[in-house]
């Protein structure tokens, strides 16, 4: 197992930031972690990459405690923090060759990282004249130098332009072919992208970890309607496959079926039916973004 979390708890003072979180992560996996602005992401990754201690709890990285063997967790770890430490006064190639020395990784692995991490073109300038998408880009390459196992990835494309996301998503991708990476972001869809399975935290407690597929195989189907009139739930509620029935607003009901198959046709045919007019009627399936608000809020 790549990363074992058991009944990690933070708290600071009074106030817990991390609430008995557990989970594992397996040698190869892409896992998007997600939560609210002060949910607890930040502090979990600090204290798997050693940054910080837990106050109750126990995690290993690689078999290595974060507590007990922190220099071997560190070694085992590339780590992309939300803000990225960078000297800006520093040249690329200097800048990973100052970082190369630390790690006592030879300086000729540089070469290789710079094209993997597409910097080529921008090695020759000082770490202050890039774009923020090479700056991450050069934080990324740092942290692949010492070829750890497991990449830790706090916000990677926080502040990027479409471009240079889609850019920084292609090479997480290909990174996380050879390695495990927990990847924590706000972008739904770079979590859609990237990742084998997404893990929910809300006020220091995970609220749902699943693999993506088993979430697009939901065979659970959401049909939002507005009739010219009034319709009692009971009678919504004899339509074939129906689990549930919302009425959230005047005359707009939403339906939920128990199947991935079109329901709308039957709606369809329950107003005609009835002598109703549908003044709309579409599919409203829960995305990933919908069930982390109702997960969220």
């Amino acid at each position: 197992m790549s990363i074992h979390v058991e009944n990690i708890t933070k708290s600071y003072g009074s106030q817990k930031a991390l609430d008995a979180v557990s989970f594992e992560i397996k040698k190869g996996e892409i896992v998007g972690f997600l939560g609210p602005n002060g949910a607890g992401k930040s502090t979990l990754m600090k204290i798997l990459t050693t940054y910080l201690s837990a106050s109750e709890g126990t995690a290993t990285v690689n078999g290595f405690s974060v507590s007990e063997a922190q220099k071997k967790v560190q070694k085992s770890i590339g780590y992309l923090p939300e803000h990225n430490p960078l000297y800006l006064e520093m040249y690329v190639k200097e800048y990973l060759a100052f970082n190369a020395e630390i790690y006592g990784i030879p300086k000729t692995k540089i070469e290789e990282l710079i094209q993997q991490t597409g910097l080529t073109p921008e090695a020759h300038k000082k770490i202050g004249q890039l774009s923020k998408g090479y700056r991450q880009r050069v934080g990324l390459a740092t942290a692949l130098l010492h070829d750890p196992e497991v990449l830790i990835l706090d916000e990677p494309t926080t502040g990027l332009d479409p471009n240079q996301l889609i850019e920084i998503r292609e090479l997480i991708k290909s990174v996380g072919k050879s390695k495990t990476v927990l990847l924590s972001t706000h972008i739904m869809q770079e979590v859609e992208a990237i990742c084998d399975r997404v893990i929910i935290i809300n006020k220091g407690e995970i609220v749902l970890d699943k693999n993506l597929k088993e979430l697009t195989d939901d065979k659970q189907q959401i049909v939002e309607v507005e009739f010219d009139y009034r319709v009692e739930t009971v009678a919504l509620e004899k339509l074939p496959k129906i689990s549930k029935v919302e009425n959230p607003v005047g005359f707009v009901y939403h339906l939920y079926f128990s199947t991935q198959e079109d329901m709308r046709s039957k709606v369809f045919d329950f107003a005609h039916d009835n002598g109703l007019k549908i003044l709309q009627l579409h599919q409203k399936n829960r995305t990933l973004e919908k069930l982390f608000v109702e997960l969220t809020k």
